[in-house]
């Protein structure tokens, strides 16, 4: 598995809150629903996010967003716009001032606004629950993330404006793994970019050192890797590579291993039926007892636990 593959294969959306939103100005959306990521594609018109912390981006049309949870944000036709609606946890909205909007702006299947041909056209796709992404992913993105519609070539935007709108039978699992492949093609491309400040772990896969020891750790994680065994592999002593991997990567490799192995087991937990030992075994433990301990020492709580919230 090369590590971009690794860091990628996290999207797994479960009944993802989409919509097709069609506005005239002034409008303006103000975000609270504490989504673990939004993905936010301008088909048509201008808009401007703002985060509560003070960043802020236009999108013209063609450009795309990507804003991670849980800090609040506002959409709108212009900086400083009035939000007219709230959006809350769940894909509820209300007016700002607290009162319930069912039912308004409702344009037909996944469309919201006011008119179908609206001046601004935005599609939006939300991961509902944390679980749907990996931390891994999460914790290697800033919390939010633009390209220009010349930075990215995605043929999905057509696609997914199509399929959107449709009421078809097992439609929501057709946009599940839209909004999936779309939200790993946005990604796929802004790390390519220089600006993508790339977590330290995959920056330093282009060491030829470090890089081959981290390759190792992810083709491979239940071999029963030691210092010893990765330097002897890379070439290097154990004490060479131990400095070299924490001033590259920001944490010895043994701590990085039991990070990986985790990260890998939380997964399997999420998507998979397999035995708590099974996933132990997959992943570089000796035994379910063993994960288990590891587990709630990192995650604060049970491998069991873990697998029933994600469901």
């Amino acid at each position: 598995m090369d590590a971009l593959a690794g860091l990628l294969e996290g999207p797994r959306a479960r009944g993802a809150f989409m919509i097709r939103a069609c506005f005239d100005p002034p409008w303006g959306i103000r975000v609270e629903d504490r989504a673990p990521l939004t993905i936010m594609l301008l088909v048509r018109g201008e808009a401007w996010i703002t985060a509560d912390a003070g960043e802020r981006v236009r999108l013209g049309a063609g450009d795309v967003a990507i804003a991670r949870g849980p800090d609040p944000y506002t959409v709108s036709d212009a900086p400083g716009a009035v939000p007219q609606a709230v959006i809350l946890p769940g894909g509820e909205c209300s007016y700002p001032d607290g009162r319930s909007m069912k039912g308004h702006w409702d344009l037909g299947v996944r469309s919201w606004g006011d008119r179908l041909d609206g001046a601004a056209v935005m599609l939006i796709g939300t991961y509902m629950m944390q679980g749907e992404i990996s931390g891994r992913l999460l914790d290697a993105l800033p919390p939010l993330l633009t390209l220009t519609a010349d930075m990215w070539d995605c043929a999905l935007t057509d696609i997914l404006a199509e399929e959107i709108v449709r009421d078809e039978p097992g439609q929501e699992v057709v946009l599940d793994r839209l909004l999936d492949l779309l939200v790993i093609a946005a990604l796929r491309a802004w790390f390519s970019r220089p600006e993508a400040e790339a977590p330290a772990w995959y920056q330093a896969l282009a060491d030829p050192v470090v890089g081959r020891v981290l390759r190792l750790v992810q083709d491979d994680p239940a071999h029963p890797w030691t210092v010893a065994t990765l330097a002897a592999k890379a070439g290097v002593s154990r004490a060479a590579l131990a400095r070299r991997f924490s001033e590259l990567v920001g944490e010895p490799p043994m701590t990085y291993l039991t990070g990986w192995r985790l990260a890998l087991a939380a997964d399997r937990l999420r998507d998979t039926e397999d035995t708590i030992g099974a996933i132990a075994r997959q992943v570089g433990y000796g035994s379910a007892f063993a994960l288990s301990s590891a587990f709630k020492r990192v995650y604060g709580v049970s491998p069991q636990e873990h697998r029933t919230r994600a469901a």
